[in-house]
């Protein structure tokens, strides 16, 4: 491991101050994926400063209902907190199929939406990965091709985005708040991270002074009515080959009165489904509505040799996803 400076950020200002003074830092919260960047040679920053000790703890109710949460609340409180579970029951059950209990323990809400790729070409240094050296190339594109994206993806990049949290987050229009010495920003979750492009390397549009402060939940009655699921290749310990959140509201005439739709483990970036959701609106609460939009929003995917099955298998779980929605519905 190449060596490094470490600082103890005592506070906010002491932390922007730090971070907007040198080229190559980087924060520390958590360290479940800095730490392991660092001994694998991918990150190698001049600087690590320790944010653990700043006030970014909380979670609480402003006056308008939004909920604010801190960016160095961790992934397991998060997932406990009775007003997460009651209002956003998909971000609660995200989140606790995101990881190891150890794992969800140390992440934090902040680091959560910072974290790379499990691409294992980008963890492979003999291999040509443009976002671990731009303009190296992407030796996945010719190679092993069953975990890549089949949605968002690019000639330079076909790596997923492997988080869970934030596939939820996108579906709840959550606002990301970030400060630097500047002042402080607002970004909506789902303008967040970027597409590859030509520049997979700059995953997100966070700047290299700012620090995540709090992530925003606004107000969403629908999302009491929402579900996660994950579909991956054991029960445990493993990242999405395909993941659907949903929240359904169906009217007293069986017809579709609110939907959200993201997917997960097929697309560049957490992937909010506006194709599906403008089809489902208004049409009928059945099977063949729900696989209709499926197969719209899945209609741009471009797969590879090992891939495609991603396909059919993210409009099979959207379908069954709403199905589910649906029934509890009625049942209820």
């Amino acid at each position: 491991m190449k060596s490094f400076s470490y600082v103890s950020a005592p506070d906010l200002g002491t932390a922007l101050r730090t971070i907007a003074d040198s080229d190559d830092v980087k924060f520390l919260a958590g360290g479940t994926n800095l730490v392991d960047l660092m001994r694998e040679g991918i990150e190698h920053p001049a600087t690590v400063v320790d944010i653990t000790r700043l006030p970014l703890t909380g979670i609480e109710e402003l006056p308008d209902g939004t909920i604010r949460v801190g960016a160095l609340v961790s992934n397991s409180r998060l997932a406990a907190d009775p007003l997460i579970r009651t209002r956003y029951p998909v971000l609660a059950q995200a989140i606790l199929l995101g990881a190891s209990a150890q794992l969800r323990n140390m992440a934090t809400v902040g680091g959560n939406l910072l974290q790379r790729t499990r691409c294992m070409y980008f963890y492979d240094e003999a291999s040509a990965c443009n976002k671990r050296e731009p303009g190296s190339g992407c030796d996945a594109i010719s190679g092993f091709s069953r975990g890549s994206a089949v949605l968002g993806a690019s000639e330079h990049c076909i790596a997923t985005h492997p988080s869970d949290m934030a596939v939820a987050l996108v579906l709840l229009d959550a606002v990301v708040e970030v400060e630097s010495v500047r002042g402080i920003r607002r970004i909506p979750v789902a303008d967040f991270h970027r597409l590859p492009g030509d520049t997979p390397h700059i995953e997100t549009v966070l700047a290299a002074d700012e620090l995540i402060t709090a992530v925003e939940l606004p107000p969403v009655p629908v999302a009491a009515h929402s579900r996660y699921r994950k579909v991956r290749d054991r029960a445990s310990y493993a990242f999405a080959l395909v993941s659907v959140a949903a929240a359904l509201k169906v009217a007293a005439d069986g017809r579709i009165a609110e939907v959200r739709l993201a997917l997960g483990g097929v697309a560049t970036k957490p992937w909010r489904a506006h194709i599906a959701e403008e089809l489902l609106l208004g049409a009928e609460a059945t099977d063949e509505s729900f696989a209709h939009a499926a197969a719209a929003e899945l209609a741009p995917a471009v797969a590879l040799s090992d891939n495609a099955f991603k396909i059919d298998l993210a409009q099979r779980t959207v379908v069954a996803v709403l199905r589910k929605l649906n029934a509890e519905r009625s049942a209820s």
